[in-house]
């Protein structure tokens, strides 16, 4: 076994957190081949060409982590055994390794805390750049954990401070997560806490899925402010299609299927304000496809549900050629629908469900089935105290008396007669 491609010296600094686990606590060795790719990864990009010394980087990042194990079981210097130590902590003893690392020992305690361990962290004393900021992402971790959300982000701001002047995409991913947090937790500067991040991972070209899922949060936050200020929707859109741009449904389908989605909703609540508007309903329904080819009954329910209800609403409103066969499929998504909203757990859910389908069959000319929907749908409004939306359905019941004694009066007179509402 040799005593591997280089010594003891590590160069700093180092890509610590810039790309997801396992590379993104990896180090790197130096000497002369691994210099160029060393400083790729702190762009936030991958080496145009890997070199030998760094296969086991290599394969870690494509998901091999046994053959990565393998390739750094042949060396057995210090650099070697902490990196096969991340990919498989019971293949060394801490303590040793700790002390063989220097200054780069505290990253044994931040693997170990990573991997839940142990819940002892280091202080992030006497320590600076990337080596500070993985303490401090790791106290932050640990403060979350804690309920101390507060405490977090003030600990990720502190880490991004200290890995901003040597890497701008490791100080992003740190800002990314404290604003995340802050989003989670209503922070009233998530939106721009978000758009720093953007800024920050601006160039980093290899950390495509990190950029994407930053502009869904982002698309996310403002699509929520847009409730109280509705021009804030028009700014989400560009954040859900960089989403689509950065990333394919094979990359990260929930990310990919969730951007489909909320583009979707969005296009689907902005006002109709010119004819060309209209166009946005077709694409809206072509979305909400797409998230259909991952959001299953089975395996995400909730997010099913508000798909097809979204889904079907388009149908109803999308101006088309085919406008009899879409108010079918709607009616069959609706009825869908209908099955997860049980009436003692969601009667509100069902029945705005029930209102939509017997809509849709009234507009068919399915009265009968139209008012068993409308009457259930009454009900639970009524029993609910929402006056509104029983009045609406009231509306649309009387509406279908009106077209029921239109026809028999017509039937009696011999004239044809549109049984549309």
């Amino acid at each position: 076994m040799g005593s591997g491609p280089v010594g003891t010296k590590v160069p700093r600094p180092q890509s610590l957190g810039v790309f997801p686990l396992p590379l993104g606590y990896l180090l790197i060795p130096g000497g002369p081949d691994t210099d160029a790719a060393r400083t790729a990864l702190l762009a936030g990009r991958l080496p145009d060409h890997w070199p030998p010394t760094l296969r086991a980087h290599q394969l870690a990042l494509a998901g091999d982590r046994d053959a990565a194990v393998a390739e750094l079981a042949r060396h057995t210097d210090p650099v070697s055994r902490y990196n096969r130590f991340v990919l498989d902590p019971d293949a060394a003893e801490p303590d040793e390794l700790r002390s063989a690392l220097g200054e780069f020992g505290v990253l044994v305690d931040v693997v170990l805390f990573t991997l839940g361990r142990t819940d002892t962290l280091p202080a992030p004393d006497g320590l600076d750049g990337e080596l500070a900021a993985a303490v401090l992402a790791a106290q932050a971790s640990a403060a979350l954990a804690d309920g101390e959300p507060a405490t977090a982000i003030e600990l990720l701001d502190k880490a991004a401070a200290a890995a901003g002047s040597i890497s701008k995409p490791m100080a992003g991913t740190l800002l990314a997560g404290a604003a995340e947090i802050s989003r989670n937790t209503g922070g009233a500067d998530a939106v721009f806490r978000l758009q720093n991040a953007l800024a920050a991972l601006d160039d980093a070209d290899g950390l495509g899925l990190t950029r994407a899922e930053v502009h869904l949060c982002l698309a996310g936050a403002l699509h929520e402010q847009a409730e109280q200020q509705p021009h804030l929707l028009s700014a989400a859109v560009p954040h859900y299609h960089s989403v689509l741009q950065l990333i394919k449904r094979e990359d990260a389908p929930e990310t990919w299927a969730a951007a489909h989605a909320g583009l979707a909703t969005a296009y689907l609540t902005m006002p109709m304000v010119e004819a060309s508007s209209q166009l946005r309903l077709g694409i809206a329904a072509q979305s909400l496809r797409q998230a259909l080819t991952v959001y299953t009954r089975e395996t995400h329910p909730r997010e099913w549900a508000s798909v097809q209800l979204n889904l079907a609403n388009s149908l109803v409103y999308s101006p088309s050629k085919h406008r009899r066969e879409n108010l079918v499929e709607a009616a069959e998504i609706y009825e869908a629908v209908l099955q997860t909203r049980d009436r003692a757990t969601d009667p509100l859910g069902r029945a705005r469900v029930l209102a939509n389908q017997g809509n849709v069959l009234a507009h068919l000319g399915m009265f009968e089935d139209a008012k068993a929907k409308l009457y259930e749908s009454r009900f639970l409004f009524e029993e609910l105290g929402d006056t509104d939306s029983m009045l609406a359905v009231r509306g649309v019941l009387d509406e279908i008396a009106r077209q029921r004694a239109h026809s028999t009066t017509d039937e009696a007179g011999g004239d044809d007669v549109d049984s549309g509402v």
